[in-house]
């Protein structure tokens, strides 16, 4: 039976795992009963798609070759995952062309998931639901060179920006607080990554957020991209404060832990020079369709940050810089 792929996919930019059925543990063995001999290994059986008609494609663009990159360069990191490219068909909207993608997982191969999108006339973006994502061959470039060129944050790992992971966050958000441990281990385990911290504080949800970016980043300016994430460290540990009146003493806390005077970042934060930075950061989040934080961008790849365990965080990363390299 095809079933369609929910809107949780989408949500995530092609990046989470199709999770169609659930796994049920066997209960133990009584001490009265044998466990029984283990069944024999049988290879995974493969996904029955129903078979393609070459009728199913009557759009001149974008081909099925189009597609097929799209589909591995989005996919390509789960080798659990299987499709097929069942149709591209043209519409009543001129130029504009229908894509039906059937997917499976080799752990459920007879799952068969249905994906609909539509591509632009121009074959640069397709639309699903109400999701409004780059398209082609290489989906993520545009957002690699514009971080590349304007992702200017506090940084550690390394100087090159062949390999970027750029983090936007807000200070007052609880799931960012949570990610600060992750970010840790991507910067150990993925040296060769250039990271990037930029605010992107929700100033319709944080009423603290904005003010807390913006001494943050005038900590940055004072002090260093080092200082900056002993800073930012200290404000996610005291982040409870930031809601109350503890909020001003929180940040002058979080000043010193940084090596910084308290007085000068204040009357920074008070000055259009010390707000800029973070305007321009959160300029740039709103050029990206940022909505929600913390998100990580993997050389232009978009995704929420905490949307998936460390260990496939880290096979998309992986995946990504091989593609970049």
């Amino acid at each position: 039976m095809l079933r369609s792929v929910s809107r949780a996919l989408l949500a995530l930019l092609f990046v989470s795992t199709l999770c169609f059925a659930q796994s049920e543990t066997p209960s133990a063995p009584t001490p009265q009963e044998a466990p029984s001999a283990p069944a024999p290994q049988t290879a995974p059986a493969e996904p029955q798609f129903p078979p393609v008609s070459e009728a199913n494609f009557d759009a001149p663009s974008p081909t099925r070759t189009d597609v097929e990159a799209f589909l591995k360069t989005s996919w390509g990191y789960d080798s659990n995952r299987l499709w097929e490219v069942y149709s591209i068909q043209k519409t009543t909207a001129p130029g504009v062309s229908k894509v039906t993608i059937l997917v499976a997982e080799k752990q459920t191969p007879q799952q068969i998931a249905t994906l609909i999108f539509f591509v632009t006339p121009d074959g640069r973006h397709l639309i699903a639901q109400e999701a409004v994502l780059d398209f082609g061959p290489h989906p993520y470039e545009s957002n690699y060179r514009l971080l590349q060129q304007r992702a200017d944050g506090p940084s550690r790992g390394a100087s090159a920006k062949q390999f970027q992971l750029v983090e936007f966050a807000d200070f007052q958000c609880p799931h960012c607080k949570d990610a600060q441990a992750i970010a840790e281990k991507l910067v150990q385990d993925f040296p060769q990554a250039h990271f990037v911290f930029e605010n992107f504080p929700l100033v319709n949800v944080h009423p603290t957020a904005y003010k807390a970016a913006v001494w943050g980043a005038c900590v940055a300016q004072q002090g260093g991209s080092d200082a900056f994430f002993k800073y930012a460290s200290s404000v996610f540990a005291a982040q409870n404060d930031l809601a109350g009146q503890g909020a001003d003493q929180a940040l002058r806390n979080a000043a010193n832990a940084a090596g910084a005077d308290p007085d000068k970042i204040a009357a920074c934060a008070d000055s259009a020079a010390g707000k800029s930075a973070v305007d321009a950061s959160m300029h740039l989040g709103q050029q990206l369709n940022v909505n929600e934080t913390p998100w990580l961008f993997i050389d232009g790849r978009g995704m929420p940050m905490l949307a998936v365990s460390y260990d496939q965080l880290k096979t998309i990363i992986e995946y990504q810089f091989s593609l970049d390299k």
